[in-house]
């Protein structure tokens, strides 16, 4: 349980090479890696709340994400195949139509891959038409989308009419993200929820899936 916690403590410390050492010492060792993941991700967890209590900024959480996806490859190959497909579930994600902007989206996208959710990634200016389609063909119950430009409201409205119409509305919750985003536009375009940052955003998805 110690090695446990220095991992859990150079995680949230932001040790690279300690995480690294530790992760690779705690798997010759015979440590789970179940046990190690679950370590990590209770890391990152925190170093959320520190993101939150602005005691950490985004390059620490784009940081803590690189320090992860490290971890990751070096336990991948000791995960048994259950393990290695389990997922806490799927979640579609891209920015809307007329807007090419991919910062707070990759940030999103990285800090739900890292907490353990598989993550179809549409990219920018996805339509609405794309947006329904990934949304059938992975079973997603989860739709993020995320708008930089007040122009692009729009696109954010049309989009939900599109899902309803489509007849998937009640399959799928809705979250919105970005600078300009408000509880306000959440509930002008028919949206179900409005994550004010990428941590929120994962406590959100983490109870839809709960």
């Amino acid at each position: 349980m110690s090695e446990d916690k220095n991992i859990y403590e150079a995680m949230v410390g932001l040790e690279e090479k300690k995480v690294e050492q530790l992760v690779k010492e705690g798997l010759d060792s015979g440590t789970a890696t179940k046990d190690i993941m679950d370590q990590l991700q209770e890391a990152l967890i925190e170093i959320g709340k520190r993101y939150e209590r602005e005691e950490y900024y985004v390059p620490d959480l784009i940081y803590s994400g690189a320090i992860m996806k490290n971890a990751v490859k070096i336990i991948a190959p000791r995960m048994e195949k259950s393990e290695a497909t389990s997922s806490k579930g799927k979640v579609v994600v891209g920015t809307v139509a007329g807007d090419v902007h991919n910062i707070g989206k990759d940030l999103v996208v990285m800090v739900l891959r890292n907490s353990g959710f598989e993550v179809l990634d549409l990219g920018v200016d996805v339509s609405a038409e794309k947006f329904i389609e990934a949304i059938k063909e992975s079973g997603a119950r989860v739709l993020g989308m995320s708008c930089l430009l007040t122009t692009s409201f729009k696109s954010i409205a049309r989009t939900v009419k599109a899902i309803e119409e489509s007849g998937i509305r009640d399959k799928v919750t809705i979250i919105l993200g970005g600078s300009p985003v408000t509880e306000t536009v959440k509930e002008n375009t028919g949206a179900d929820y409005y994550g004010k940052d990428a941590i929120n955003g994962l406590k959100i998805i983490s109870d839809v899936y709960s």
